[in-house]
């Protein structure tokens, strides 16, 4: 082992490096996990859209939020990402995103029924946040690991990121059972942030900020023009690039089609009348699976690996056994094995059956100030209108 490892440092110097970056993964995937996929598009339905007039609204308010964010984040990041490397602020930009993600997300705390448009809000705010911070980490590694070590350092990020995010949420799931009311789901919320905010200091007291990676700007240049510039010259030269071109464009394909089947699962699943704990735990199953896959992909760039060919078969076994045992299973095994939709309860002398029933059946009791309102069959896609009860008073029920 030589006394030093990469520019100029030591090798146990080198190895806190590689560990303070890596643990911002355990730090931010805490949003992935909770707010982005599995906690609050739950939550955003049933209780922050549950004045809206139909569950399927609330899903499309949803999925609104999660473009407009996303489409922040494309329009900003390649003018930050040019900016930071002009003056120098990777660090500094990454800070400010963390801090505008996990505020957004720590605010979360106050919604409450009906509060859709402000959860909206702060979803956007805590989705810019989190996305825009990821550019400016991402661009870290090349500083922090050598060339020969970034794949296995990057797959060790997501690793660690699968199994932080993991731990919390199931820390989440716990305190929305224990805890009563909304109060489980928004102290899920402050925990996220907090969590978030912790694990985030090491990346910033451990890994330096690199050095500019263009020139100086020229007289009566400013930051912005020179990223508008140079942005353009990219642009010009990317027919010479033509292999990074489709890599980008399928990347992107790819990051935005997974990244909208993680951000609708849950909410689709709850609209469907899934129970919003077991749809929490499925997407918890998930986390702890992506573990072994993130290190075993982290293996397979690596020229010397020599168990490339088995760590290949096993992902493609795992791609074609994993539905057909998921079909197989879903067909041959008994309902109350797989979980099946119970039993109907029938009416009692002290409680009513389980059925359907009208907002304004006198069965259903109401607290709190809610008003009547009569949605139309266009609306609503039905042959016939239907008669909604509504609130906007905080803590109705």
């Amino acid at each position: 082992m030589t006394a030093t490892a990469y520019h100029g440092i030591s090798q146990q110097e080198y190895k806190r490096r590689i560990w303070a970056w890596t643990l911002y993964d355990w730090a931010n995937s805490a949003f992935a996990t909770s707010i982005l996929a599995a906690v609050l598009p739950i939550y955003y339905s049933q209780v922050a859209g549950a004045n809206l007039s139909s569950p399927a609204i609330a899903t499309a308010y949803w999925s609104r939020g999660l473009s407009i964010g996303i489409l922040i984040v494309a329009i900003i990041s390649p003018v930050l990402g040019t900016i930071s490397d002009i003056m120098r602020g990777k660090k500094r930009f990454l800070a400010v995103f963390v801090g505008i993600g996990i505020l957004s997300t720590g605010l979360l705390v106050l919604v409450e029924t009906g509060d859709w448009m402000l959860a909206s809000i702060l979803f956007i705010l805590g989705r810019v946040g989190f996305s825009g911070a990821n550019v400016f980490y991402d661009a870290l590694l090349p500083h922090v690991a050598r060339e020969e070590d970034q794949d296995r350092v990057s797959t060790r990020g997501y690793a660690m990121g699968y199994l932080g995010g993991g731990i919390l949420l199931a820390i989440n799931v716990v305190m929305i059972q224990v805890f009563p009311g909304t109060w489980g789901p928004r102290l899920s919320f402050l925990s996220v942030a907090i969590w978030w905010a912790a694990f985030s200091i090491p990346i910033f007291l451990r890994v330096p900020e690199p050095p500019a990676a263009t020139e100086k700007l020229s007289h009566g240049e400013n930051v912005v023009s020179a990223s508008f510039k140079r942005l353009w010259e990219t642009f010009k030269d990317i027919s010479q690039y033509r292999e990074l071109f489709k890599y980008l464009l399928a990347f992107i394909l790819y990051v935005d089609g997974i990244g909208t089947i993680i951000g609708v699962a849950a909410i689709y699943g709850a609209e469907l009348g899934f129970d919003s704990v077991s749809l929490i735990l499925a997407l918890l199953l998930v986390q702890f699976v992506g573990i072994p896959f993130s290190l075993i992909f982290g293996r397979l760039p690596s020229p010397g690996e020599k168990r490339r060919p088995f760590y290949l078969a096993f992902v493609v076994f795992n791609m074609i056994a994993l539905p057909v045992v998921g079909i197989a299973g879903a067909r041959m095994l008994s309902a109350d094995t797989i979980g099946s939709l119970p039993s109907p309860y029938e009416s009692t002398t002290e409680s009513v059956g389980q059925g359907l029933y009208l907002a304004n059946d006198p069965n259903i009791k109401y607290s709190g100030s809610w008003e009547s309102t009569i949605i139309s069959a266009e609306i609503l896609g039905e042959e016939e209108g239907a008669t909604y009860l509504l609130t906007s008073e905080s803590g109705a029920r």
